[in-house]
């Protein structure tokens, strides 16, 4: 009786999913499919405890989907799939390509350790696969807008039929999963497949409309949230590309260039793979950054919330409560650390990705480089963004900081986002602004303008 290995990865669903169809192909008539997570410890331990949970409840719902026959196992697959490989006697291993830098290592690893057992890699976590975007010269694109137009025109796959039904295999010995700290009152989103597609389509029905608009006002629920989903395939970007074909509207256009972005970065890291630790911008190796106890006292008010600037307080404070910050705010933080702060753009991403559910090493690694100025933005040294305007332009009600910044809900909004001009002073309990804004951003255009010399 054929027996195929359907080793999920970043791909926890049974819809549009390819490799799965495979998997099933290659077990044919009276054979069986093993569905197996591996728990790598190269993954595992980097992690942070939102991700940990949330993968552990998309893979309970995954197991349950599977009728409760996904084997989890631990350790490094190189050893662990040949292993499984034989105790089952697959005839095939079946996957979705991993583009990132460690699973190309970790899948040629794999592959050759197999041996006559075939790894098969079919579709990838992306709309469109890494590589496959390029100039007409062949040389991978640097800048998104014209990434994103070459991207539109190559277009992606329909998506891929749920099969009717699927052989499970039964019987084969699991472990149990790992156990995750309690994460002391963080409220993660729904796990799965299901989840992932009701959010999608309460999205598409109530909050699509409008989009170009509520996607920056953090204080309304205009965005998708789909990121943690996303990231962990419990719906694939395709099946919603799908579903927005033929709609004509700004805000459908705005989406699908989101779900470009998302593409973009893991294009760059698949061409420029250094770049998920280095700055993409070889000149900004050179980039002066503070170090040392005072910018250890302010990184540690910046994470906490308590710089005084308080859309940059609410946006930490709501990761805290959340694993999750709006995507304005994420790049109003991000600048806050790197450009009023100056603290190097890699402490502030490693932050992000111990504490966000939706923690992905090319988005977020990327979105950090683009607002600190090192990676793919084509206008990156003058941009320093003030996060008083930010506040009052995106959220002049004050109903995010009020949210999130307790201390602050009694303060009237025309005060609300620099609360030091309030009559009487700052609240009780809120803290002061840690630096001057206009004397940091003079700083750090100084310290752009010193590397742009050099180079």
């Amino acid at each position: 009786m054929p027996t195929a290995l359907l080793w999920f990865r970043r791909d926890l669903r049974l819809g549009d999913h390819p490799a799965l169809l495979e998997a099933v192909a290659a077990a044919g008539r009276g054979g069986a499919v093993v569905p197996v997570f591996v728990f790598d410890p190269r993954l595992w331990g980097p992690a942070g405890l939102p991700r940990r949970q949330f993968l552990l409840d998309c893979l309970a719902d995954l197991d349950g989907q599977a009728g409760g026959a996904l084997v989890l196992r631990h350790g490094d697959p190189v050893r662990v799939l040949p292993d499984l490989a034989r105790e089952v006697g697959a005839v095939s291993v079946h996957a979705s390509a991993d583009t990132g830098v460690y699973g190309r290592d970790r899948d040629a690893a794999v592959e050759r350790a197999l041996g006559d057992v075939p790894l098969v890699r079919t579709g990838s976590p992306y709309a469109v696969t890494p590589g496959r975007v390029t100039k007409s010269d062949g040389t991978p694109f640097r800048v998104f807008s014209p990434f994103a137009r070459a991207w539109q025109q190559h277009g992606w796959r329909d998506p891929a039929p749920r099969p009717a039904s699927v052989p499970w295999a039964t019987g084969v010995p699991s472990e149990a999963p790992p156990e995750v700290p309690g994460l002391d009152g963080v409220v993660l989103p729904p796990a799965g497949e299901a989840a992932a597609l009701d959010a999608w389509g309460r999205f598409r029905a109530e909050r699509l409309e409008g989009y170009t608009t509520t996607r920056n006002t953090p204080g309304t629920d205009g965005t998708s949230r789909l990121s943690a989903y996303l990231k962990y395939g419990c719906v694939h970007p395709r099946t919603l590309l799908a579903d927005l074909a033929g709609v004509d509207s700004e805000s459908a256009d705005r989406f699908r260039n989101e779900l470009a972005w998302r593409d973009f970065y893991a294009d760059v890291l698949w061409h420029r793979p250094e770049s998920a630790r280095e700055p993409l911008d070889q000149r900004m190796h050179a980039m002066a950054y503070d170090t040392g106890p005072e910018a250890d006292e302010r990184f540690t008010a910046w994470a906490q919330g308590r710089t005084g600037y308080p859309i940059v307080d609410a946006g930490m404070r709501q990761m805290a409560g959340e694993a999750y910050v709006h995507n304005r705010v994420r790049m109003i933080v991000a600048s806050f650390l790197v450009k009023d702060l100056h603290v190097d753009w890699r402490r502030g991403a490693r932050h992000f990705m111990a504490h966000l559910v939706d923690g992905d090493l090319a988005s977020n690694n990327h979105g950090w480089q683009w607002v600190a100025g090192t990676g793919t933005d084509a206008s990156p040294y003058y941009r320093v963004f003030n996060p008083t305007r930010q506040g009052k332009e995106f959220d002049p009600a004050g109903d995010y900081v009020r949210r999130w910044v307790p201390e602050l809900r009694d303060v009237p909004a025309r005060y609300l986002h620099e609360p030091w001009t309030a009559p009487g002073g700052v609240p009780d309990g809120y803290p002061l602004p840690v630096v001057d804004h206009a004397e940091e951003r003079r700083v750090a255009l100084e310290r752009y303008e010193e590397v742009r010399g050099r180079a």
